[in-house]
């Protein structure tokens, strides 16, 4: 069976989106959730958009000699202006995403075909053309560069915690979250026909599939292991190597696509394992308020004792839940100074990755943020997405 090769792209430079870090103002907190409610003004945040149309009446018309006349000049009257929603693209809404099971679009993936991630972008949009690709980060740039229409990939699991490579990208790509699904994810142990058992001495997989399965595996007596970048790619290596004496951890699918058999199935240590897979597209979609709807934040606070709290307590005060809370290094700024009386102390600067259980359409959130934004030194709404209901 001919293999599909993984996307490659050349080596682009990271595009970052600007951040403003003028001296932020404090500001302190009300009380009482009464009081924050009362004190709250609408507002709304959306992604700064650039007007489209403009170019194509600027370039003139051509008379019958083939010579190019200047464009006419435009009336200052007649300009519209940036913030006319006329001439801003019109965002994705759910209902684009679900749209005939995602028939017609590209949907980048990391792996090899047969990987779990390839499965969960099946499972987001069932009549979709999956494209593997070899790193995450190319997933990333395929989306960026209008290579692939979305991209699909792990942002944690139930038992190895974060994928926190992703968690990254997400600041270093223009992308934004518009959607999730979850995952359940049973791995098998796969060998070449013939192999038993107790013939191997090794296995291969991802890192997480090894760590999920570390007690089997020793259970089993395969001492050894061997990582690699995906589960799918340990099942075609030792598929392509004929290996006699090593087994790859990886899904029924892979063996299957490969020509391996299934020596046990569930191996993993804990029976519930279930991988979250974030959706990822080029423009965000609108957010609703008829449905279960999640916010995924990040943002930095300046050091001071009660600074965590008080960002934590914006949504407290406002009954906005929070099902995730997490804190990364600051990549750009990852020391920070502080002056302790006789010498300077250096500490981490840390990003906070915060999901709401809330949707941007509400007041709640927008007030929330509003009141963050005061005293954060970075806040970023990486998107806000219907919540995945589905059973596993």
């Amino acid at each position: 069976m001919a293999s599909t090769a993984c996307l490659r792209l050349p080596f682009l430079p990271a595009r970052t989106r600007s951040v403003d870090t003028a001296s932020p103002r404090h500001a302190s907190l009300k009380c009482s959730a009464s009081n924050a409610r009362a004190n709250d003004n609408s507002f709304s945040i959306s992604p700064a958009s650039v007007p489209r149309g403009a170019a194509a009446d600027s370039v003139g018309s051509v008379d019958l000699n083939g010579l190019r006349r200047p464009p006419a000049p435009v009336p200052r009257s007649t300009v519209p202006s940036v913030r006319d929603p006329r001439w801003l693209p019109r965002p994705l809404t759910s209902a684009d995403l679900m749209e005939a099971g995602g028939e017609g679009l590209k949907v980048a993936y990391q792996g090899c075909p047969g990987a779990y991630s390839e499965a969960a972008a099946k499972k987001a949009y069932p009549n979709c053309q999956t494209v593997p690709c070899e790193h995450f980060d190319t997933a990333f740039q395929a989306v960026q560069d209008r290579l692939c229409h979305r991209a699909v990939l792990p942002l944690e699991n139930s038992l190895g915690g974060s994928i926190h490579r992703n968690y990254d990208l997400l600041l270093r790509h223009n992308l934004h979250i518009v959607g999730e699904v979850r995952l359940a994810v049973r791995h098998c142990l796969l060998a070449n026909p013939g192999v038993k058992i107790e013939n191997l001495t090794s296995a291969m997989s991802h890192p997480q599939a090894l760590a999920q399965c570390e007690h089997t595996l020793t259970r089993l007596g395969i001492e050894h292991r061997e990582a690699v970048d995906d589960t799918a790619g340990a099942a075609k290596f030792i598929a392509e190597q004929r290996l006699q004496n090593t087994g790859a951890i990886a899904s029924s699918l892979a063996a299957e696509l490969y020509g391996l058999d299934v020596l046990a199935e569930n191996i993993q240590d804990d029976k519930d394992n279930v991988t979250r897979f974030m959706m990822l597209a080029p423009d965000p979609i609108i957010a609703r308020t008829d449905k279960p709807f999640k916010t995924s934040i990040v943002f930095s606070l300046q050091e001071g004792p009660g600074e965590l709290f008080k960002a934590l307590a914006v949504f407290a005060l406002r009954e906005v839940n929070l099902t995730k809370i997490e804190s990364r290094p600051h990549k750009n700024r990852p020391l920070r100074v502080a002056n302790d009386h006789s010498s300077p102390l250096k500490h981490f600067d840390y990003l906070f990755y915060v999901d709401l259980e809330a949707s941007m359409a509400d007041p709640r959130t927008q007030n929330a943020l509003r009141n963050l934004e005061e005293f954060a030194t970075f806040l970023q709404v990486l998107g806000s997405y219907p919540t995945d209901m589905s059973e596993l």
